[in-house]
């Protein structure tokens, strides 16, 4: 059993934890009442716990008193992103890609059971709305996403009943993720078409290190560039690409 100054000690630690995942969530500054609010908390410990956060720069207070994430959680999480032994492992093919294609090239993986993109390399053509390093993706509106649920449905967290609606070509229904399900297995790369950003299409590739998915290799364009180079072909090229990450990942484990 605990000693109860341990017990308190680890129930303030997650107090604090829950505030910075509440606030990365949010799109704008909060107040200390909202925050406590929204989480349940007394007023005097949220503000004791936003100040010891705050100066240790994970959050940062604007001159209204309200709080929002601060570059030390930003500075934590690329840390993170850049010791990632995928990350490491996948830059140079990254680059590699994006120079040949000109698009640009994504690699996102499961973590916590939302998919990540880790890293990406920009190619010579403009890309108006894409994720940024960091962020997550839906699982059932995304080419990385629908690959995991092809590959490693136990890496992600399963989809909701009623999945969001993005665009009016989002599959929200079980039938039709099922079905895309297994034209990815037969044709062993993933596609997206505007399902989750209007204008953007994508198509993704398994990294696989023995026999399990570990991450995925995404090319981002335009629907009419991405038509223009050929689907098919950037599939197959991406392929090839995820698999050369999966043999430096092996390299990198013996």
């Amino acid at each position: 059993m605990e000693p109860p100054g341990n017990v308190a000690t680890v129930a303030t630690l997650e107090k604090a934890i829950d505030i910075l995942f509440h606030l990365h969530g949010e799109p704008e500054a909060r107040g200390v009442t909202a925050i406590g609010r929204a989480l349940g908390m007394p007023k005097s410990s949220a503000h004791r716990l936003l100040a010891a956060l705050s100066r240790r720069g994970l959050l940062e207070r604007d001159d209204r008193g309200r709080y929002r994430t601060g570059m030390g959680l930003v500075a934590l999480g690329l840390g993170a992103l850049e010791h990632d032994p995928i990350g490491r492992a996948a830059r140079p093919i990254l680059e590699s890609e994006a120079r040949e294609l000109g698009e640009t090239v994504f690699l996102v993986a499961a973590r916590g059971g939302r998919l990540v993109v880790l890293d990406k390399a920009e190619g010579t053509g403009f890309l108006r709305a894409a994720p940024q390093v960091g962020s997550t993706v839906p699982v059932h509106a995304t080419a990385v996403g629908k690959l995991y649920l092809a590959f490693g449905p136990d890496a992600v967290e399963p989809v909701d009943d009623e999945p969001e609606r993005f665009t009016d070509r989002t599959a929200t229904s079980a039938e039709a993720l099922a079905g895309e399900v297994e034209r990815i297995r037969r044709q062993g790369f993933a596609e997206n078409r505007e399902e989750w950003i209007p204008g953007l299409a994508v198509v993704a590739a398994p990294v696989r290190v023995g026999g399990r998915l570990v991450g995925a290799l995404a090319v981002a364009a335009p629907v009419q560039r991405l038509d223009a180079l050929g689907r098919e072909w950037v599939g197959e090229q991406a392929m090839a690409a995820a698999a050369r990450v999966a043999a430096r990942l092996e390299g990198s484990e013996t």
